[in-house]
């Protein structure tokens, strides 16, 4: 999959290429990174890519000729690739939806930066998301979090085809099961019993059982749009039943 990043701070994308996982995709072939900077589009002096909005207020603006050009240019790099703007007032970014993503070839990432961008380039964008109700800096590390979260699910981004799979909000619109490892001991703490019993089966109903309480208890709004199946109403039964719950 390829990746374009419209942002006048390319440094920030290529500075967290350099150090995580997501470089090293890029390095194995499995997705293609690149950066264009509006500056390098910008007609007006020093460069220049943002104003004072019209109508007075506080903050600068994103100007449309630069990212309008800059955009035109990464949809010639990259044919057919969507225009994601990165935006607190987009839709709520899932991993429902990089699911779907992960089958397309390609995306062209808009950050923005200071109040936002001049509303005449959102007639260039197709997608507009977020990934929380809060407000960054800038939307490079927005396009990072899709990036990196969808690239996971692209074939061979991880060492294990399962590991995807079993995450939070993956197929089962779980929460991850809690995970040990060495020391078995730790601040008079153990491991639980079942995870050293070798029963692969019996430790698998376990990590589902845990899954559906973390849910249960962490995320009641995932929770309430859940249908239960026979075999996980039992799970939970028998949790309760040992809490002394019945």
């Amino acid at each position: 999959m390829r990746f374009d990043v419209i942002t006048i701070f390319p440094g920030l994308i290529r500075g967290y290429l350099d150090e995580g996982v997501l470089g090293r995709a890029e390095g194995r072939g499995i997705v293609a990174i690149e950066t264009w900077n509006p500056r390098d589009f910008s007609g007006f002096p020093h460069q220049r890519v943002d104003d004072r909005p019209f109508g007075g207020g506080p903050g600068m603006v994103m100007m449309a000729p630069p990212l309008l050009a800059c955009i035109a240019a990464a949809r010639v790099a990259n044919p057919g690739a969507p225009v994601v703007y990165l935006s607190p007032q987009g839709k709520p970014l899932s991993q429902k939806d990089l699911q779907v993503m992960a089958g397309w070839l390609g995306l062209i990432l808009l950050a923005g930066r200071y109040e936002g961008i001049d509303e005449r380039v959102m007639g260039a964008v197709d997608e507009e998301w977020s990934i929380g109700d809060y407000v960054l800096a800038g939307g490079e590390l927005p396009a990072l979090v899709l990036m990196e979260g969808l690239s996971r699910l692209l074939p061979g981004f991880l060492g294990h085809p399962d590991s995807a799979e079993e995450d939070s909000f993956s197929s089962s619109g779980l929460l991850d099961c809690p995970h040990y490892t060495r020391p078995e001991w730790c601040n008079g703490e153990g491991v639980p019993d079942i995870l050293l019993s070798g029963d692969h089966r019996r430790i698998a109903r376990w990590r589902h059982q845990q899954a559906l309480l973390r849910t249960r208890i962490r995320r009641p709004d995932l929770w309430a749009e859940r249908s239960l199946t026979r075999e996980e109403e039992i799970l939970l039964k028998e949790a309760d039943m040992a809490e002394g719950k019945y």
